[in-house]
């Protein structure tokens, strides 16, 4: 199969900076399983249920406005009521990957919260896993786009079900599923009670990131996360911008960061004037931190990878920036380097070649 995603029309007309971002080749490395589920799906699972969450409540959940929430919530909706069955978890898995595809995402990295889908779904974890690691076959298979899975610590659970989710992901380990997350509510639950599963994770070869900083919580979050948790990456991490000094380290160290810019807390605590100027994603970039963007729950989000790479313009980035973030996802992507080597000249060759073509 040709993995040359240019258009096979002409080569030579005009791209807007919209069709440029959607035809550059990408990878999404920051996005939760249950953030991508379409409405038209998560009205399906419910009637499925009987409707314990109601056509209104689903509308509610789905609309985002110019101070938006989190969406949480809606995440415990679904381990809660609607997902029942491995199928279902099947149907989500396959129907984003092929919504990433559709943005020419070529890898995506995704996470999954075990220890709802088991203590609350009432799934067994190995048949959750298998059913979700079946939809990142066929989706390579129908699609091209490769998945992989990140099982993610639900950090309002206990650091003892956290353990637990690391042995069952050693006790039925597939070739899809590569390293350990955590997210959930930041507050009052630091990464230092969870550093038990990452150390079992990381002896026996599992990869790992975590989500630090996200919520305005402490620069020190992001700090035991790269020095205790020994994360290969970092997701969110804005309020590292409060401290030069760690900032300065993670540059030195080559960390990455997964940001998000649709993220809730940013949109909702800072003046729509100054949005784009006061983020902390600017103050990232210019202490020298590497950065990627990514969608993180795109429907609930209202956004695609398209759109969150678009957004990145509206903190001051170029093109030429978007270059970088490119080469970024792919050092931080968990593949082997045989891959990361050919992939950074194939993206580079198609994104110079689109490059070329935007009407600017």
């Amino acid at each position: 199969m040709s993995t040359d995603i240019l258009p096979a029309s002409s080569l030579t007309t005009a791209l807007t900076i919209e069709q440029f971002v959607h035809a550059m080749p990408k990878v999404e490395l920051h996005c939760h399983l249950f953030g991508t589920v379409r409405q038209a799906t998560f009205r399906a699972l419910a009637a499925k249920s009987g409707n314990v969450v109601t056509p209104e409540e689903i509308d509610a959940f789905y609309t985002r406005g110019d101070k938006p929430v989190g969406v949480l919530r809606v995440l415990r909706a679904l381990d809660a009521h609607l997902i029942i069955s491995p199928s279902d978890l099947y149907c989500l898995a396959y129907e984003y990957l092929e919504d990433a595809h559709s943005h020419n995402v070529r890898y995506a990295e995704f996470f999954w919260n075990p220890t709802g889908t088991v203590r609350v779904s009432g799934i067994r974890y190995e048949s959750a896993q298998d059913a979700i690691v079946a939809a990142i076959r066929d989706a390579q298979r129908d699609f091209g786009v490769i998945g992989r899975l990140i099982p993610s610590i639900d950090r309002e659970a206990s650091p003892a079900e956290a353990v637990q989710m690391v042995e069952w992901m050693k006790a039925y380990r597939a070739p899809e599923v590569i390293g350990i997350g955590i997210d959930y509510r930041e507050n009052d639950r630091p990464p230092e009670l969870f550093a038990e599963a990452y150390r079992l994770a990381r002896e026996a070869g599992f990869k790992c990131t975590a989500h630090a900083g996200e919520f305005g919580m402490p620069w020190m979050n992001v700090e035991t996360a790269v020095d205790l948790l020994q994360v290969d990456r970092v997701d969110h991490g804005y309020t590292i911008v409060d401290n030069a000094a760690l900032a300065q380290r993670c540059v030195e160290q080559d960390l990455i960061f997964t940001v998000v810019p649709t993220n809730s807390y940013y949109l909702r605590t800072l003046a729509p004037e100054r949005w784009a100027l006061d983020h902390p994603i600017r103050t990232m970039a210019r202490l020298g931190l590497r950065l990627h963007p990514n969608s993180d729950d795109p429907t609930l989000h209202h956004v695609t990878p398209t759109g969150a790479w678009l957004m990145m313009r509206e903190f001051g980035f170029g093109l030429d920036d978007m270059r970088g973030f490119m080469l970024n996802g792919l050092d931080a992507a968990w593949i082997d380097d045989s891959m990361r080597r050919d992939w950074k000249v194939e993206f580079t060759r198609q994104f110079d070649v689109l490059r070329a073509r935007v009407a600017e």
